[in-house]
C-alpha cells in the first residue's frame, strides 16, 4: 500500500535519548517534520554506518526544523547498550525507538515477518505527520543522509510554495517548475 499522504500510524513505544528512557508517541512527533529511520536491527553491520551517517548530518536537520527517529524492533534497552559500546552509534543525539512488538514498523509496512525486523524504510512526515517521502531498500543497500537532507529541502519548499514543484535532483536555490497548460510539452 502507497503510503504517500497518509497519516502516520498511531504509536506508544520506548526510547533511548539522551541518556534517557522515555516515552514517545505519534501526537509527540507533529508539530515539526519528522523522518522516521526503520533499520533492522542492532549491533549489525549496514545499520550503524547509515545510523552515523544520520548522527553526521543531524544539526543541519535541527536546523531545517526536523527530528530523526531511528526505529528498528529491538528494545531501548538494547539501544542504550548498542549506543554506549559502539562510537558510531555514540554519536547519535537522535531519539531511538524501541520497537519489540513491531507495531510501528508494521504500521509503517516495512515489517520483515519471518525475520520480526524492518527493512531499510525512509519516511520524511510534514508537521501534520503526512507522509512526504517514502523510500524503502533491501537490507544490503544503505542509505545516504545527504539525499534525505534534500528531500527534505524539496518537500519544505513545496509545501511553502503552493504550485511550484522541484524537478529531478534538485537542490536548494535551484530553478523550481510551476505546471501550467504553457509548461507541457516544453520541457
Amino acid at each position: 500500500m502507497a503510503m504517500i499522504n497518509k497519516s502516520i500510524p498511531e504509536f506508544k513505544v520506548e526510547a533511548f535519548h539522551d541518556g534517557e528512557f522515555k516515552t514517545i508517541t505519534d501526537a509527540d512527533v507533529k508539530g515539526k517534520w519528522s523522518i522516521f529511520l526503520f533499520y533492522p536491527a542492532d549491533f549489525t553491520f549496514v545499520c550503524p554506518t547509515e545510523l552515523e551517517d544520520m548522527a553526521n548530518h543531524y544539526e543541519e536537520l535541527q536546523r531545517l526544523g526536523v527530528e530523526v527517529y531511528a526505529v528498528s524492533t529491538d528494545t531501548h534497552f538494547c539501544h542504550k547498550a548498542w549506543h554506549d559500546s559502539s562510537d558510531a552509534i555514540g554519536k547519535i543525539k537522535f531519539p531511538m525507538l524501541g520497537d519489540p512488538t513491531g507495531a510501528v514498523t508494521r504500521g509503517f509496512d516495512v515489517m520483515i515477518e519471518e525475520a520480526a525486523q524492518a527493512l531499510r524504510g525512509t519516511f520524511l512526515a510534514d508537521p501534520d505527520g503526512i507522509i512526504k517521502v517514502a523510500e524503502i531498500h533491501d537490507l544490503g543497500i544503505g542509505r545516504s543522509a545527504k539525499d534525505m537532507v534534500r528531500k527534505v529541502k524539496a518537500a519544505q519548499y513545496v509545501a511553502a510554495n503552493d504550485g511550484e514543484v522541484c524537478p529531478a535532483a534538485w537542490e536548494e536555490g535551484q530553478s523550481t517548475l510551476t505546471p501550467s497548460l504553457d509548461l507541457v510539452g516544453k520541457i
